[in-house]
């Protein structure tokens, strides 16, 4: 090559590369139009990975992060509970996910939100000693007014301690009003257990909104759960 045409060359190849860079931009710009609100990716390859599309009006709920920090333990010291949480969908040794709930743990429910990303926490243990027992005991003596005001701690497995206040205490429940009711985005948690044998429709709901978040330890935030199958006894 003759040297008085290397930067011409150069030139040339930098152009192309600014032409190709555009294209390929534009590209991916149209891709994510006909993809709709939920994009897509271009890889090098030309191929579209997209995310599922939901039908037009269909209400969706804005996607949360990949690696969502947990509830992992809940204390209410007024009412001497202090149990490990664990997921409602978790299966132990001879029981299935969406059974009879195991004992010695309370369990979220997977269908609604986490501490601090807005929405409703939703907990539910038995009412058995040493799980929810004494809330039900307590709400059957003048409608649960021993509750109100008590201190709820919710431990997250980020080693964050959320801290709740029990404002409204709702027996014999069959639907989930509590969470419908609440405003769009509003944080709150809700307490659940049985209020007779299994079977028993009606339900005890106890809810409390945030106070304050704080650090916690990792071994607080960490209690070792022992989750027991325990229908029939």
């Amino acid at each position: 090559m003759h040297p008085t045409h290397a930067p011409e060359l150069r030139l040339r190849v930098a152009r192309l590369a600014t032409a190709g860079a555009v294209a390929l931009a534009l590209l991916t710009t149209q891709h994510a139009s006909a993809l709709g609100p939920t994009g897509g990716v271009l890889t090098t390859r030309g191929a579209v990975t997209s995310w599922p599309v939901a039908a037009p009006g269909t209400p969706v709920e804005p996607a949360l992060p990949r690696k969502v920090a947990v509830v992992t333990r809940i204390v209410v010291a007024g009412a001497d509970i202090d149990l490990p949480v664990i997921s409602g969908d978790r299966a132990i040794p001879g029981q299935g996910p969406h059974m009879y709930p195991p004992c010695d743990v309370a369990l979220y429910h997977t269908s609604f939100r986490q501490p601090g990303q807005g929405g409703t926490t939703y907990l539910y243990a038995h009412a058995r000693e040493g799980m929810f027992l004494r809330l039900l005991s307590a709400a059957e003596r003048d409608d649960g007014a021993s509750l109100l005001g008590e201190r709820v701690d919710v431990y997250t497995s980020d080693d964050r301690l959320h801290v709740f206040t029990i404002t409204r205490v709702k027996r014999h429940a069959t639907g989930f009003a509590l969470v419908d009711d609440a405003p769009k985005g509003a944080e709150q948690l809700i307490l659940q257990t049985s209020e007779g044998p299994p079977g028993t429709v009606p339900k005890l709901q106890i809810l409390a909104i945030p106070d304050r978040v704080e650090d916690a330890t990792h071994a607080a935030a960490h209690p070792t759960a022992r989750p027991r199958a325990c229908y029939g006894e």
